[in-house]
């Protein structure tokens, strides 16, 4: 009989723009208790090996709102590691100071038996990402060939279609250079997982996959004048051990 090993799976949520009051609202929708109900769902998976939060975490830069989110959490009852990164309106130093051991992972790689998966930090001094130089040659030195590889970040790396796109990622050339340079070797590189769009889509360029994510606070619209679905989604990736990827979106009832 073939033994056909069990997918690597992976829970992203993202962007769940919260504030020091729990009752606040963003874009119409109450933000913290969609943020439970995605918890909620995504804990009683029992096939999730691990959950990883894209950023934008706070929405009113508040302190209280870290703590909301550990909180969020830990009431979930989460025996998976948690791991996360900035988003551009969130502070680095107090999601370090807060989102702390034994659930959440300080790691930004990810290694499992066929997969790696690597959280490149895109935040910058204003909406927009962007990835350092350092970042990238950091990246490159980090990779193992002998691994699939996804890569998750904040900000979306391409271009998808309305107004959002002023506050993607900046200098996409020259990150679409390194992917390719690493690619062009091992092709390892499968897929880029991304928050901050607020809408879950599947694109590819240079035979990469992109992924973005769903908010659990709103889904955005084509134009602010004209907001999406008030109602949390996130997503879910099984990763298999010959490179492919299944991955769909989740919106709990």
């Amino acid at each position: 009989m073939i033994n056909v090993a069990k997918p690597f799976v992976i829970a992203q949520f993202s962007d769940c723009h919260l504030f020091a009051d729990k009752n606040a609202t963003h874009c119409g929708a109450r933000v913290w208790t969609n943020l439970i109900r995605v918890l909620d769902d995504m804990v009683n998976r029992e096939n999730v090996d691990c959950a990883v939060f894209t950023g934008d975490l706070t929405q009113d830069h508040s302190e209280t709102s870290y703590q909301h989110f550990v909180e969020a959490v830990q009431q979930a009852n989460f025996t998976i590691p948690v791991y996360f990164l900035a988003g551009n309106h969130d502070d680095r130093q107090l999601l370090n100071q807060h989102l702390t051991a034994p659930t959440f992972q300080l790691s930004k790689t990810i290694t499992h038996d066929f997969w790696q998966v690597q959280l490149l930090d895109s935040k910058s001094d204003t909406p927009s990402g962007f990835v350092s130089e350092a970042s990238l040659q950091a990246l490159s030195e980090q990779i193992d060939n002998e691994k699939c590889q996804l890569l998750m970040m904040h900000h979306h790396p391409v271009n998808i279609g309305y107004y959002i796109d002023k506050h993607g990622l900046l200098s996409q050339d020259d990150f679409w250079q390194t992917i390719t340079q690493l690619n062009e070797s091992a092709q390892n590189i499968k897929a880029i997982a991304c928050g901050h769009v607020h809408r879950g889509s599947h694109l590819s360029k240079n035979k990469v996959d992109i992924y973005t994510c769903p908010a659990t606070s709103v889904q955005f619209g084509d134009t602010k004048e004209a907001p999406g679905s008030i109602e949390p989604s996130y997503r879910l990736f099984d990763l298999h051990s010959d490179g492919t990827i299944q991955s769909k979106i989740i919106s709990p009832t």
